[in-house]
Order: structure tokens, then sequence, then C-alpha cells
């Protein structure tokens, strides 16, 4: 099933550095903070804090920033409930910049994707798994169930197996698009994030 449409309306995400320096908060200069899971080390997060936000951070054990948008302290978690148990916080060299690890109650980034540094078309698919927006193709093949999108798994392994032994280049890229595509659909649908996929990749690879 080549050309089919994994973008839904995804637009161009815009650079958090833009040679702009940044807006001091209520409390002394804000600084970014890398999240980090501490179990694996997986890069989970990027957001900002000033004094005050590392302050309610240590104190509470559970993560707090400062919102550049809304101009407001906030905890991670207040809304979908994943908040961000904090197990350390440690400056850089410079004191630039925050590194802060944590045991995340669920995932970090709001598609529903375990990390907001996941591949863009799996914070696509976990996007659309977790709105379900009328008319996605997504949202359609999920309301299917498991069953249905290891079947379309399965065509589109065939089709990519027959594009190698005899289509052009052109055309094996495209049933292997369709193929990594709708293998991320199926983990969706079995509440599953490509991390467990890695994690058994790396495993084997010892």
């Amino acid at each position: 099933m080549a050309g089919t449409d994994m973008s839904e309306g995804l637009s161009e995400g815009q650079s958090l550095c833009e040679g702009q320096s940044l807006p001091p908060g209520p409390q002394g200069p804000l600084r970014p903070v890398v999240v980090q899971d501490a179990s694996d080390g997986r890069v989970l997060m990027v957001a900002y804090a000033d004094a005050e936000a590392l302050r309610r951070s240590r104190d509470s054990g559970q993560a707090w920033f400062w919102s550049r948008s809304r101009r407001q302290y906030w905890r991670k978690g207040d809304t979908s409930g994943n908040v961000l148990a904090v197990e350390e916080l440690r400056e850089d060299c410079d004191g630039d910049a925050i590194l802060m690890r944590v045991r995340p109650a669920g995932p970090a980034c709001h598609t529903g994707s375990r990390s907001c540094f996941a591949p863009w078309l799996w914070r696509r698919v976990a996007e659309r798994a977790k709105e379900r927006p009328p008319g996605s193709y997504v949202s359609g093949l999920l309301e299917q169930g498991p069953a249905a999108c290891g079947r379309k798994v399965a065509e589109e392994a065939v089709e990519a197996a027959l594009a190698a032994a005899g289509e052009s280049d052109q055309r094996l890229i495209e049933e292997v698009a369709d193929l990594w595509f709708h293998s991320y659909v199926l983990l969706a649908a079995r509440g599953l994030d490509p991390d467990a996929v890695e994690a058994e990749l790396r495993r084997r690879a010892r």
C-alpha cells in the first residue's frame, strides 16, 4: 500500500533556539532543564526552571518548571497524572543548565510518547492513539483492534519483500515506509512504545 499519508496535518516544529536569550523567571534567570529517566538514561523532555521551580522540585520530590508561554509555575503531571519523581538534580560545569534525573509515572510527552525526543512518526501515531480524532486513518485502524493492525503489517511486509525482489529502489523505499508506519500503529494498538523494541535489540546485541 505505497503512498499512505502519514502526516495528517503534521506541522514543522519551531526551534527552541533562535538566537534569542531566555527572559528571566520571577526568581532569577531561567535555565534549561534536561529531564532524564533514571532507570536507563533516556532523555524524556526539556523544560525551563528558575530558582523557585528548582526549590519546589527539591522540596516536593516532583518536577516543577516555569512555563514561558503561560508565565506561571507548573508541576509536570498536573493534568495528565504523569508526574516525574525527582531522584537527582545536577548543574553543568558552568551552572547554565540542569540535569534532572527522574522516575516517570507515565509518558513524558503530551503526545502520549514516552519521550519528547522519540521519532517524529511515533510521536504522531501516539498522539492519534491518545486523541482519536474523527477521520484519522490511524484512529480508524486502531478502532479495529490489534489483530487488524497485525494484518496490515503482514500485508505491508509482503509488499516490501516483493518490491525488494523485483521493483525499483523508490518502490522499495515506499513499501518499507508503509511497513514501518503500520508497525508503529500495531505497537500503539497494543499499548507499547518503540523503546521496548529498542531495548530488546540492545539486549540481543550484547
